[in-house]
């Protein structure tokens, strides 16, 4: 932050998590990866968290993240090490219900934020279990499903999280609260331009109905008017039954659906078979849950916008 902390040597480091977090590997990272820096340090959970931190933050925060780009988040291990730096942090922003070991090591830490997105917006339950969308279920059986964290996906609500992510740095961090809170704004402003443009260009199309790897689109489906189908659940991990392949096909033929969305950072052998079988064409759908060479831009919002121009093409726009 704006006042420098005392350095803290890899001894001291090691002594703490030893106590509390486990032991720290010998190979530790120097201080400077999170916390002992002169600016608001954060650790963010995956790239989502951390592409807000650092609009919010500007200037003011420095920014690691527990998921390196490429890595898959849903299969994070969190290391004793990056505990330690969850220690030294000022804040930790995290999405509670989408990567377990996370949502285990943010409780066992101490520290001074701790900033949980699935609460600065409404998480909703949408009927995804066992690997894809139930529709009408028989009472009793939705205590199956789970509720979708996968909220970043809609503009919309990305923007509530926004909003109590600059409201939590504002208060954490009260001599950079302007600046925040203008950053704040701008980048609201910028995720409504960018929910206009889904609506606009997802308004009249062909087909409402899309396929995709896992269940990562709901909320995108939901606010624009839109229908999922998913190969798996919402862990990208899970392998489909036969029967649901069987049902996808029909599906497709039903619908007018012509293309199976994969994803850059799980297989795609799952999907491009079953666009071989069914005579379907293959396409990227991102759900941003990280940044690569594979990425169809440098950001969320230029990988959003590649979204839409797949769906778009894939569901016939007018």
């Amino acid at each position: 932050m704006n006042v420098r902390r005392p350095h803290i040597s890899r001894i001291a480091i090691a002594a703490a998590a030893a106590v509390g977090l486990g032991t720290l590997s010998a190979c530790s990272s120097d201080s400077s990866a999170a916390g002992n820096t002169d600016k608001f340090d954060v650790v963010a959970s995956f790239y989502p968290m951390e592409f807000l931190a650092e609009r919010i933050g500007g200037d003011h925060v420095h920014v690691t993240t527990l998921t390196e780009p490429g890595q898959e988040p849903h299969d994070l291990d969190v290391s004793a090490q990056q505990r330690a730096q969850l220690e030294e942090s000022d804040a930790a922003l995290y999405l509670s219900g989408l990567q377990p070991a996370v949502d285990e090591a943010m409780q066992q830490a101490g520290t001074a934020n701790k900033i949980d997105a699935a609460k600065l917006t409404e998480l909703e339950d949408l009927g995804v279990e066992d690997g894809h969308d139930h529709g009408g279920e028989e009472e009793g059986s939705a205590e199956e499903h789970a509720l979708d964290p996968h909220v970043w996906l809609d503009p919309v609500k990305y923007a509530e999280i926004a909003e109590g992510v600059g409201k939590a740095f504002e208060k954490a961090d009260p001599d950079h609260a302007a600046d925040y809170r203008k950053n704040t704004a701008a980048l609201v402003e910028e995720l409504g331009e960018l929910n206009t443009s889904f609506a606009e260009g997802l308004k009249n199309t062909e087909s409402k109905v899309f396929f995709t790897n896992h269940a990562a689109f709901g909320y995108l489906a939901e606010r624009y008017g839109l229908t999922q189908e998913a190969i798996s659940g919402l862990d990208p991990e899970s392998e489909p039954s036969p029967a649901r392949i069987k049902e996808l096909q029909e599906e497709a033929k039903a619908d007018g659906v012509t293309t199976v969305f994969y994803e850059t950072l799980v297989s795609d052998k799952t999907a491009k078979t079953l666009a071989a079988d069914a005579g379907l064409r293959t396409d990227v759908l991102d759900p941003v849950e990280g940044i690569s060479d594979q990425s169809r831009g440098d950001d969320y919002i230029q990988v959003m916008q590649a979204n839409l121009q797949a769906l778009q093409k894939a569901l016939g726009s007018k």
